[in-house]
């Protein structure tokens, strides 16, 4: 009879601390990008994967618009039930500063994804940024345009508020030499088109059409197909999608710049993971781009593109 007691209690304390050392991990992802939007299934996608391999439990969070009360309230309730780690994007400082510097002060790490910046992230406590520098990459994009000769474009923004997209119409700009009107969007797609037919109808001296992003790149393409534009007004975006992509390889688009956003959503969870298993935390940020997809490289991409990874 001792002996089964002596089984069970050390049963019992392995089980225990079995327990212990396999707890499951838990990261909070709230961003700003409803899970449904094409560039941000990309991150959901990744951060799924990473779940899956590693044992994680992980959890994406977005407002059904772009809306930073509810998204502030979202990053207060996330905080508020313990995470191992909270991933955030934070496409307007203003509303979403509080609520970050809140979750690092009660404790929480915070790794900031796509908006927001290395500078902003510091400045709040986070870890670290995954991302680009959207204006340097806009940059980029004009000087590369720049030294094609072009000297009148138009930036269309599909997300008006988002500090993020208006860097990449700024920096755009800064590279390009010249001002660059913004032709201020929506994420409807049959009215983000007519806005841009609107524009290149009373602009016909437009060379080329940059736009930052899906939400506005789609409807751009269709825009210039309507009007009779193609070749004639020159496009080239931010992100990458199927449609995107295609047009890159048929020559229709200049190129799309790659943010690589499925290793925003992957990455950070294997870094909360180490962190909450081995107490291993990263020191320095991950620029995830900017890369320029070409008609060269389109072709290889687009079933990636289409399984949701690129």
């Amino acid at each position: 009879m001792r002996v089964i007691q002596k089984f069970l209690l050390s049963f019992i304390v392995l089980a225990g601390l079995t327990a212990m050392t396999s707890a499951e991990t838990r990261v909070v992802f709230v961003t700003h990008g409803q899970g449904g939007d094409p560039y941000w299934s990309v991150v959901k996608n990744g951060m799924d994967d990473a779940a899956k391999t590693l044992g994680v439990k992980a959890e994406y969070l977005a407002p059904e618009s772009f809306d930073m009360a509810k998204m502030a309230q979202m990053i207060d309730a996330a905080a508020a039930s313990k995470p191992d780690g909270l991933v955030v994007s934070i496409a307007d400082p203003a509303a979403l500063s509080g609520p970050v510097k809140n979750a690092v002060a009660a404790g929480i790490p915070v790794i900031v994804i796509d908006s927001g910046g290395s500078e902003l992230t510091r400045e709040l406590g986070g870890l670290l940024y995954f991302g680009q520098n959207e204006f340097e990459a806009g940059m980029m994009a004009g000087e590369r345009m720049k030294k094609e000769g072009i000297t009148k474009a138009v930036c269309a923004n599909h997300e008006v508020g988002n500090i993020s997209l208006d860097d990449r119409c700024a920096g755009f700009a800064k590279g390009l030499g010249v001002d660059v009107p913004v032709i201020n969007g929506v994420m409807d797609p049959t009215e983000m088109k007519n806005r841009i037919i609107a524009y290149l109808t009373t602009n016909p001296d437009t060379q080329f059409l940059l736009t930052v992003g899906i939400g506005g790149a789609e409807p751009g393409l269709m825009a210039i197909d309507e009007l009779g534009l193609t070749g004639k007004v020159r496009i080239g975006t931010f992100d990458l999608s199927p449609t995107i992509l295609q047009a890159t390889a048929d020559g229709k688009m200049e190129w799309g710049i790659d943010a690589q956003q499925y290793l925003m959503g992957y990455i950070p969870v294997v870094m909360f993971d180490l962190m909450a298993k081995y107490k291993l935390a990263p020191i320095a940020d991950y620029p995830t781009g900017p890369g320029f997809v070409t008609k060269n490289e389109a072709a290889a991409v687009i079933d990636l593109a289409k399984q949701g990874k690129r």
